[in-house]
């Protein structure tokens, strides 16, 4: 049998700009609705996920 690994994404590097932007959208909602989130990820060239997952922990 073998042994299944656990995929784990590597943690992800935003450049300055990308958190610049981030921290500003922050500042003025600090929810962002689907469609929000989808405009701000093709923007910043991340995906919802890294977007959601940074909201989630700021």
């Amino acid at each position: 049998q073998r042994q299944q690994q656990a995929y784990r994404r590597k943690r992800t590097a935003f450049t300055q700009s990308q958190l610049f932007c981030l921290e500003q959208s922050f500042l003025c909602q600090r929810y962002l609705s689907v469609l929000e989130r989808a405009e701000l990820a093709a923007h910043l060239g991340l995906s919802e996920a890294q977007i959601k997952t940074w909201y989630q922990n700021r």
